[in-house]
C-alpha cells in the first residue's frame, strides 16, 4: 500500500508541474483555460476558480490543460436556431440559452439571422413579437453559453490557443517539459541541502556496516593519501583502483585526526551487468551548504539529462531492445525497490522520472508536446500555419501508435515481472 501511494504521488507531482507549466504561460497569453486536469476518464473531484475547472479524474495515467480553440468550439449557433438572452448591466448579452428556455422567464427569446461570438461578438435576429424589425445584440467579452442548466464561457477568437504569436503558442507548449526539468532541479538541490553533496575529494564517507572498509578498521573522514604507494587526489581517482581491483588486497595510507595509518583492505567482488568489480562499502565524501547544494542540483540535472538521451540515441541505432522500455507497471516495480531503500533515494528516482518525462514529452512525435513544436517549426519556415485539420489527423495517429507501443510494452512488463 505504500508503494501505491508513493507511486501514484510521484506520478501525480509529475503530471501536475508539467501541466501547471502549460497553464501558468497559457493564461500568460491570455489564452482561455477551460480546464486543468490531473489523470483521465470520469471526474472524482472538481473545482472552479475563475474561468478554470481543475479536476481531478479516475485514471492517473497523465493529463491535460483543455485550452480554448485547440479544439473546434463544441457549440455553434446557427440562423433559424431559437435561443434566449441574457444582458448585464451594460446592455450586452451574457448569457445565451439554448434550451430549457422556459426555465430562464427574464430571457428575451431571439430567432438568429446571423450570429458571430468569436470575431465580431454579434448577433441579430428577430425577438418574438417584434418578427418584423430586426435586432443587433453585442456579446460581452465575458459570455456564457447555457445549455441543459450548464454553463460553458464563450471564447473570443482572442482568448483563444490559435490567435496568439508562433512565440506565445511555443511558450505555452514548451512550458510542460521545461516544468519537468525545473522540478528535477529543485528535488536533487533539496537533496543537496537535506544529506549534502558528493564531493571529489579522497576522503571515506559513510561507510556499509558490511563492507570491507569498515570491517578493516577504516573510519568515516579517513583522508586517503596513497593506495599501494600511488597518490591520489580525487574519489574518483580512490574508486577507479578499488572497482579494477576484486578480492585483491589494496594498502591505504590514510591521514586520521593528523596521524598517518596504514591499513589493509581487500575489496569485495560484484557483478555490475557482465563486469565483476572491487567494492569496499563506502560512499563518496558529502559536504552541505546552499552554493553547493545549488551547483549539485544543476550538475545532477545535466549529468541525468546526458544518461536518458544517450539510452534514447541507443534505442534509435538499435543498440537498446524495445523489450529494455518500461511502462507503468516497470515503472511501478522499480518505485516499490527504491521506496524501501529510503526516502532520499525516492526522491532522486523522482528527480530522474521528471528529467524523463520532459524529454519524453520533447521529442519530435505527433501528439506529444515535441510533436506540436515541429508543426510550430514547420510554420515558422513556411510562413503560415498548416491546416488544423491535416495536424489534427498526424496528431491522432500519432497518439494512436503511442497507445499501441504503451500496451507492448505494458504487456512486456506484466511477461516479465508476474508470468
Amino acid at each position: 500500500m505504500n508503494t501505491v501511494i508513493a507511486f501514484i504521488l510521484i506520478f501525480g507531482a509529475l503530471v501536475f508541474f508539467h501541466e501547471l507549466g502549460h497553464l501558468v504561460f497559457a493564461k500568460r497569453a491570455g489564452i482561455l483555460c477551460r480546464e486543468f486536469a490531473i489523470g483521465f476518464g470520469p471526474k472524482i473531484f472538481s473545482y472552479r476558480k475563475n474561468e478554470t475547472l481543475y479536476t481531478i479524474r479516475l485514471l492517473p495515467i497523465g493529463g491535460y490543460v483543455r485550452m480554448a480553440g485547440e479544439d473546434p468550439e463544441m457549440i455553434e449557433v446557427k440562423p433559424g436556431h431559437h435561443i434566449g438572452l441574457l444582458f448585464n448591466e451594460k446592455d450586452e448579452v451574457e448569457k445565451i440559452i439554448l434550451n430549457n428556455k422556459e426555465k430562464f422567464p427574464k430571457a428575451r427569446i431571439i430567432e438568429v439571422e446571423h450570429a458571430d461570438v468569436e470575431k465580431a461578438m454579434k448577433i441579430t435576429g428577430y425577438e418574438q413579437g417584434e418578427e418584423e424589425r430586426l435586432q443587433h445584440f453585442t456579446v460581452a467579452e465575458k459570455s456564457f453559453f447555457v445549455a441543459d442548466g450548464q454553463e460553458s464561457q464563450i471564447a473570443p477568437y482572442d482568448r483563444q490557443f490559435g490567435s496568439k504569436t508562433l512565440g506565445q503558442r511555443t511558450a505555452a507548449i514548451i512550458a510542460g517539459p521545461l516544468m519537468n526539468f525545473v522540478l528535477a532541479f529543485v528535488v536533487l538541490f533539496g537533496l543537496g541541502l537535506i544529506q549534502g553533496s558528493p564531493m571529489d575529494k579522497p576522503i571515506f564517507g559513510e561507510l556499509t556496516k558490511d563492507g570491507a572498509a569498515i570491517q578493516s578498521g577504516i573510519k568515516q573522514g579517513d583522508v586517503i593519501k596513497t593506495i599501494n604507494d600511488k597518490p591520489v587526489t580525487t574519489w574518483t581517482d580512490v574508486t577507479k583502483i578499488i572497482s579494477a581491483s576484486p578480492e585483491k588486497e589494496l594498502s591505504f595510507a590514510i591521514e586520521r585526526d593528523g596521524k598517518p595509518q596504514t591499513i589493509q583492505v581487500v575489496p569485495k567482488a560484484e557483478k555490475a551487468g557482465e563486469q565483476v568489480i572491487g567494492r569496499v562499502g563506502s560512499y563518496a565524501p558529502m559536504e552541505k551548504g546552499f552554493l553547493t547544494a545549488l551547483e549539485n542540483g544543476a550538475s545532477q540535472t545535466v549529468f541525468y539529462t546526458k544518461e536518458i538521451l544517450v539510452s534514447l540515441g541507443k534505442l534509435v541505432t538499435g543498440q537498446f531492445s524495445i523489450d529494455m522500455l518500461s511502462g507503468p507497471v516497470g515503472i511501478y516495480d522499480v518505485t516499490d525497490q527504491v521506496a524501501q531503500s529510503g526516502f532520499e533515494n525516492l526522491l532522486r528516482w523522482t528527480a530522474l522520472l521528471s528529467i524523463n518525462l520532459g524529454i519524453m514529452n520533447l521529442l519530435p512525435i505527433p501528439a506529444l508536446d515535441g510533436g506540436r513544436l515541429m508543426f510550430f517549426l514547420v510554420e515558422a519556415v513556411r510562413g503560415k500555419p498548416i491546416d488544423r485539420q491535416k495536424e489534427g489527423i498526424v496528431h491522432f495517429i500519432g497518439f494512436a501508435l503511442l497507445m499501441l507501443l504503451m500496451l507492448v510494452v505494458t504487456w512486456n512488463d506484466i511477461q516479465r515481472f508476474f508470468l
